[in-house]
């Protein structure tokens, strides 16, 4: 099972370096003196973000602290790398609002997912509409973006179960399983998952309804399969 997880506070960050755990990102508060914890990420290559107070205080599980490491997701830059390293990867199949990817992005980070998959064009602007809809969580998580066919080619290459959210499925995402490596497809609201995405699936699933208006919008679809993958990852199936 590959999660996400963080090393909270100067003090733990700054002996991580020096012992050299392997770690994927650091955010320090931009007032605090992290001069050392600076200089050990650019000694290593490390990826290090800068955050106000405000920031740094929102994403620590333990109270504000000066300094964050993220641990456990590599931030991979390449489908094939994303692919290799496997885990819980989010494919929004045609999601075209930048405001809604923003916001599904934020989700996918929250639960622990591994990378997001995109296979949409954007332009430099709608990437940064992204970018601020997800309140940046597009530094913490691997945002790639590629092509539906590629995609397929990698899940086959790689292992990688394709489970997707859509009507035609017969059974709820809690029952079926979403641990291990697995790619989970939600599509775009007015047209849905692709039918190419469809029929290569592994497995359907379905959100139960009992309403009139005939579906959920993106964010409920997204956060509901977030949630029980997590779920699952913490508890087992």
């Amino acid at each position: 099972m590959s999660m996400a997880g963080q090393i909270t506070g100067k003090e733990a960050v700054l002996l991580a370096l020096q012992d050299g755990v392997p770690l994927d990102r650091v955010l320090v508060d931009r007032e605090a003196d992290t001069a050392a914890i600076r200089a050990l990420c650019d000694a290593r290559g490390i990826p290090l973000e800068e955050g106000s107070t405000n920031d740094l205080w929102r994403m620590s599980a333990d109270g504000h602290q000066e300094a964050l490491a993220l641990i456990g997701r590599p931030q991979h830059t390449t489908l094939d790398q994303v692919m290799a390293a496997g885990g819980c990867i989010w494919f929004f199949d045609g999601v075209e609002y930048s405001t809604n990817l923003g916001f599904a992005i934020r989700t996918a980070e929250v639960s622990g997912a591994n990378a997001v998959l995109l296979n949409v064009h954007k332009t430099h602007e709608e990437r940064r509409t992204i970018r601020r809809a997800s309140m940046r969580a597009d530094r913490f998580i691997p945002v790639v973006y590629t092509s539906t066919a590629a995609i397929l080619a990698a899940c086959t290459q790689h292992g990688v179960r394709l489970v997707v959210a859509e009507d035609v499925g017969e059974s709820g995402p809690w029952d079926e399983d979403l641990t291990g490596d697995v790619v989970l497809v939600v599509g775009a609201e007015r047209n849905g998952v692709s039918n190419e995405v469809i029929e290569a699936a592994d497995a359907i699933v379905k959100l139960p309804m009992d309403g009139f208006v005939p579906s959920y919008n993106l964010q409920v679809a997204v956060s509901v399969m977030a949630v029980e993958a997590l779920r699952q990852r913490l508890q087992g199936p």
